[in-house]
C-alpha cells in the first residue's frame, strides 16, 4: 500500500507538477526490513516513470515498514 502526492503549481497558466512524494507501507518481516530498505535506495533508477519525470521533476520516498 502507498500514498502518493503532487505538488502542483501554476506556471504562466498551466498546471505544472513540481515534486512527487511517494510513501510506501510495506507489511513484512522484521527480517526483510534491511532488504526492503536497501531496495527503496535503487529502485527509482530502475522505474520508467521516475527516470522520466526525474529531469524535471524532484522525486521523493519513503518506507513505512508495519
Amino acid at each position: 500500500m502507498g500514498e502518493v502526492r503532487g505538488e502542483i503549481v501554476s506556471d504562466d497558466g498551466v498546471l505544472v507538477i513540481r515534486s512527487i512524494r511517494v510513501v510506501y507501507r510495506l507489511k513484512t518481516a522484521e527480517e526483510h526490513h534491511d532488504a526492503a530498505r536497501r531496495v527503496l535506495g535503487f529502485h527509482a533508477r530502475f522505474c520508467p516513470v521516475a527516470r522520466t519525470l526525474a529531469p524535471g521533476v524532484e522525486i521523493a520516498t519513503e518506507l513505512e515498514l508495519v
